[in-house]
C-alpha cells in the first residue's frame, strides 16, 4: 500500500487499524487515524479513502453485504423456541451510518418484550441517490414473510410504514 497517510501512523495504530476493519468498524478505525495525528489533523475523507483501501487490501468489503433471504421454517424455529407466546410479528424499520433496514421481531406482552427474529438489508443509502429504491426490497421481503409467519401462528403482523423507513407507530402503539 503506497498512501503516504498510512505511512505517517506508527506500526501500533496500523495494526489497530486494521483489527477495527478485519471486525467492520469502519468508523471506529477512522476515527483512531484522526486521533493519533498531530494537528493539522487529515480530513475526514482523507481517512475514509484510508480506510476503504485497507478494507481492500485486507480482503474486506467496505459495504456491507446484502442479507440472505429469510426462510420461514428457520423463523418458525425461532418463534417456537421463544420463552413466552408471541403476541405479534412486527417489522421495524431502523438505520446506521450505512443505510436502512427492517427487523423482524416477535412481540411478548407478558413479559413485555421484543425478540429480534432477523434484519433485513438489501443494500446501503446510495441506492436513494440512484434512483434504485423504492419500492425497498427489505420491506417488500419483511412484509411477505412477517404475515406468513404471523398467519403460522395466529397472530397479527404489523408493519405501519411499508412504503418508506419512517419511525411510524409500533403495534403496541396502534390500538
Amino acid at each position: 500500500m503506497n498512501n503516504p497517510l498510512w505511512e505517517d501512523l506508527p506500526a501500533q495504530v496500523r495494526a489497530q487499524v486494521d483489527g477495527l476493519v478485519t471486525n467492520g468498524n469502519k468508523l471506529q478505525a477512522v476515527k483512531v487515524i484522526r486521533e493519533v495525528l498531530e494537528e493539522p489533523r487529515p480530513g475526514l475523507y482523507e481517512c475514509m479513502d484510508l480506510v476503504a483501501e485497507r478494507f481492500k487490501d485486507l480482503g474486506q468489503r467496505f459495504t456491507r453485504s446484502p442479507t440472505a433471504p429469510l426462510d420461514l421454517d428457520e423463523l418458525m424455529a425461532k418463534v417456537r423456541a421463544l420463552p413466552h407466546t408471541p403476541a405479534a410479528i412486527e417489522a421495524l424499520w431502523d438505520g446506521d451510518s450505512e443505510g436502512w433496514m427492517v427487523h423482524l421481531l416477535a412481540v411478548t406482552i407478558e413479559p413485555r418484550a421484543e425478540h429480534r427474529l432477523a434484519i433485513i438489508q438489501h443494500g446501503t443509502d446510495l441506492r436513494l441517490f440512484n434512483g434504485e429504491v423504492p419500492p425497498w426490497p427489505e420491506a417488500q421481503e419483511a412484509s411477505t414473510i412477517g404475515q406468513r409467519l404471523a398467519e403460522r401462528f395466529g397472530i397479527p403482523f404489523h408493519f405501519a410504514s411499508p412504503e418508506e423507513p419512517d419511525f411510524a407507530p409500533r403495534w403496541r402503539d396502534s390500538d
